[in-house]
This record gives C-alpha cells, sequence and structure tokens, in this order.
C-alpha cells in the first residue's frame, strides 16, 4: 500500500501539470460510487496535496477530489496523446487539461466533497498529524498515542493508527520500530514518553528522509531497509536471523530481529515466527 512517502511524491508530480490549469473534460468509472467529476469542467485547480494517505486535488468552485490508493491505485500524468501504460479498463479518474491528461488508476476511493466540509470529513478531519507537513505536531501526536483506547495496542499496530499520526505504512512500521529498538509486540502502555517521542521523531524523520525534505536542517540520503521484506535473512548490524510473523486486524506479516528488538520482561509475546511453524509441521 503506498504511504505517506509516495503520496507526497504524487502530489508533486500532479502539481506542475493540474495546478492553475482549467479542467476541460472529466470523466469517472467504476466499480464503486462514481462521482460526479462533470462539475468540475470549467473549474481552475488550486492546489494539489497530500493528506497522509489521500490526494487532495481543490479547485476554485469551492469542490475538491479526495483520492485514497489502499493497495494497488496510482496516478500518472501523460501528454495529449501520448499512449497510457494501463488499459482504459483500469482507469478510475481521468482529468484532461491544457498540455496534460491526469489518470487515477485502480484507486477504490475517488470521492468529490466540498472543500469546506474537508475538515469535518472523517477520513480527513480525523486524521492525526501528518508526519510530512512542515507544521507537524509531535505533542499532539503524543497525546493521541497515550489516548487510552491506544494503550493495548501494540506497537505494529499502533503506529499505523491513522488517528494518532498519518503517513506511516507497512514499510516505515519496520523500520521505525527497528532503529528505535522496539519489539513490535510491546504495547502502547509499555512505554514512557520519551520512548514513544523517539518512535515518532524516527517516523517522521524516516519519511521526511524518502520525499527528500532536510531532516534536523540536513538532508539524508533515501533510508535502507533494515527489516521490511527480510525475513529469515541475517540482520544487518548483529547478524541474527529476523523473524517473521501476522499481526495486526488485517494479518499482515511483520518482521523484528530478536535480537536488536528485544522482548522485555512481562510483556506479549510474540507469536511463532512462520519459518518456526513451517518446521514444526514438517517435523
Amino acid at each position: 500500500m503506498p504511504e505517506g512517502d509516495s503520496l507526497f511524491r504524487f502530489a508533486a508530480k500532479l502539481r506542475p501539470a493540474l495546478v492553475g490549469k482549467t479542467v476541460t473534460a472529466a470523466r469517472s468509472h467504476g466499480p464503486g460510487p462514481v462521482p460526479q467529476v462533470a462539475r468540475i469542467v470549467g473549474a481552475t485547480c488550486t492546489e494539489v496535496r497530500s493528506t497522509g494517505k489521500n490526494i487532495i486535488i481543490s479547485f476554485d468552485n469551492g469542490l475538491a477530489l479526495r483520492g485514497h490508493l489502499r493497495m494497488y491505485g496510482t496516478w500518472h500524468v501523460y501528454a495529449p496523446g501520448e499512449p497510457w501504460q494501463r488499459p482504459e479498463s483500469q482507469a478510475r479518474l481521468v482529468l484532461e487539461v491544457a498540455g496534460a491528461v491526469v489518470v487515477n488508476f485502480s484507486a477504490p476511493v475517488i470521492e468529490l466533497i466540498e472543500e469546506r466540509a474537508l475538515e469535518h470529513y472523517a477520513p480527513i478531519g480525523g486524521l492525526g498529524p501528518d508526519l510530512l507537513d512542515d507544521a507537524f505536531d509531535e505533542a499532539e501526536a503524543l497525546r493521541r498515542f497515550r489516548e487510552p483506547a491506544r494503550a493495548a495496542l501494540t506497537l505494529g499496530d499502533a503506529i499505523m493508527d491513522q488517528k494518532a499520526m498519518a503517513g506511516v505504512g507497512n514499510i516505515w512500521k519496520h523500520e521505525t520500530l527497528y532503529r528505535c529498538g522496539l519489539n513490535p509486540w510491546l504495547r502502547v502502555a509499555d512505554l514512557d514518553d520519551e520512548a514513544l517521542l523517539g518512535m515518532i521523531r524516527t517516523a517522521r524523520g524516516l519519511l521526511c528522509a524518502s520525499v527528500g525534505k532536510p531532516v534536523d536542517g540536513r538532508k539524508v540520503p533515501r533510508p535502507s531497509m533494515f527489516v521490511y521484506m527480510r525475513a529469515g535473512q541475517p540482520c544487518r548490524r548483529c547478524f541474527t536471523r529476523i523473524r517473521s510473523a501476522p499481526q495486526g486486524i488485517d494479518i499482515r506479516s511483520t518482521a523484528w530481529c530478536p535480537k536488536c528488538q528485544p522482548v522485555r520482561p512481562g510483556q506479549l509475546e510474540p507469536p511463532p515466527s512462520r519459518s518456526s511453524r513451517r518446521r514444526d509441521a514438517g517435523g
């Protein structure tokens, strides 16, 4: 699933194609609800921005398009007449402006909403502070993590809760927790404020580095992957074999280094790793 940094890059790609341009044609297709995009034909795009895992395209008639890519959606920009890289049948939204054709492929959520309603609309107004926002409020993110409803959540689940802070997905969940030395099965309540703030700051630093934004006033290279998609391989620090086990409501796989992210006394024990279960079943 595209994460906050991917959406930030999509917005940067769409901005020069759309901002200041008048929509000359627009169409949208299912599956699912189809927005009445004819309402933005003749309107001028005023802004394109990412908010967490959402793209918001605003127009001067007070309307805005919201897109959420979920797992497989993507945004493309073409010159008029240029062949598309995907078939028309996969296009969810097509916007035509002078000099460009913007196409959204396969996003399950494309909707038209009044700009003034966005702050009260749960998928946007309910988001936590955006990690890539220049005005990111880490104190507010900490306050949200400390809400009683999140106390019993494991860190692997809590860090991806977009209502606590927006932008982290499966990739940066892995890499943030590894760099902080935090076992994914620790509970939010197991961490003091200093450790939680460290996790929040690390996540922000990773996303900023991923899109080339300065971190603490300096640019840093795109982060390397230490644990994401590396289950069964040796840890790049200590050479311990990286474990992996299912976690969360959607039962995604979470990988971690048992030595660099140790289990603490009294914490919830991680389930057996996938490789351990296969070995046991075969023995």
